[in-house]
């Protein structure tokens, strides 16, 4: 049994590390969040030590360290975003793995400096990266992978999650904190194309703001047309009722790719193939971030050349 630790336990998908750790016969020892709406906890570890200031966190694990030999073995780090370097860089001095939510860090040249850290301390740094565990873009990328084809596929990438006013008021929609839309929603997304077709040649932004983004990427393997979106006047129909208002679609020359279902347990198989070894590291999240860093810093350029059909609904 491994011993873990949590910073941001208040959060969203805190609930699936909890989870994960729980399913794979693991403890949470130790929690953090500045937020105590916590009672989740009590579902999974109604033991766990939980800290609303950074600096008793720090020290409880260190003197659990130090005097009872209960060293922490891996800290997993769902904070926002803007802060998971330097909690990745806290798990690393205090001896222990890193397991960390997306965006690992907001900038490339980032990784860079926590992989030497990674090497002086002699401890990993693991990203869930779930979307390459699920079932359905694995079969994708093992076709991919199998046909010998001599021109790019044409692919849409459409995600619709639509979010209340609370998003913009809340750090997410600080785009210094989050990374912006591009980041916070879609670098799972941009993960997921490049493990399947090769790394980025040409990455284009038509629109951005902080509802929505949208632009092209030339891959080895494929074209991309994309779209992101928090704002629920985008999704293609009204939501069911009791039903999450998301909208998913994948389609490669024309034709659907069925992953609306298979995520439920993506965090648990994150934490057994980590556990196990196989997990994704730094290097495997590099180029996601570039490909995100790189669309928060280009201008857009409006609806010129091949933008996805939805952003046509703007004109």
């Amino acid at each position: 049994m491994k011993k873990f630790a949590l910073i941001g336990a208040a959060g969203y998908i805190a609930p699936r590390h909890m989870k994960a750790i729980k399913d794979t016969g693991n403890d949470l020892v130790a929690a953090l969040d500045k937020n105590d709406s916590v009672g989740v906890l009590d579902s999974y570890f109604p033991n766990a030590h939980f800290f609303t200031e950074f600096e008793r966190f720090d020290r409880h694990l260190e003197k659990q360290r130090r005097e009872n030999g209960n060293k922490i073995d891996y800290v997993s780090i769902c904070s926002p975003n803007y802060l998971h370097d330097a909690h990745i860089r806290f798990a690393l001095r205090i001896d222990a793995h890193a397991i960390c939510e997306k965006p690992v860090v907001l900038n490339p040249w980032n990784i860079e400096a926590l992989q030497e850290i990674e090497r002086e301390q002699g401890k990993n740094v693991s990203v869930i990266l779930q979307l390459r565990l699920h079932p359905s873009i694995v079969a994708l990328k093992q076709k991919v992978d199998s046909e010998e084809v001599n021109r790019k596929y044409e692919v849409d990438l459409t995600y619709i999650t639509s979010r209340g006013r609370w998003y913009l008021v809340s750090w997410k929609g600080d785009a210094e904190k989050s990374g912006g839309i591009a980041t916070n929603i879609g670098i799972h997304f941009f993960d997921m194309l490049d493990w399947i077709f090769g790394p980025v040649q040409y990455n284009i932004v038509h629109v951005e703001d902080s509802m929505k983004a949208g632009g092209f990427l030339e891959l080895k393997k494929a074209r991309v047309r994309w779209f992101l979106s928090i704002d629920a006047s985008d999704l293609p129909h009204p939501a069911a009722e009791g039903k999450p208002a998301t909208y998913r679609s994948i389609t490669m020359d024309g034709k659907e790719l069925e992953f609306t279902e298979g995520f439920t347990d993506l965090h648990t198989r994150s934490y057994e193939e980590m556990l196990a070894g196989r997990g994704f590291g730094l290097q495997d999240a590099k180029s996601a971030v570039d490909i995100a860093s790189n669309i928060r810093r280009s201008r857009p350029i409006g609806l010129h050349g091949d933008y996805h059909p939805m952003l046509g609904r703007r004109r």
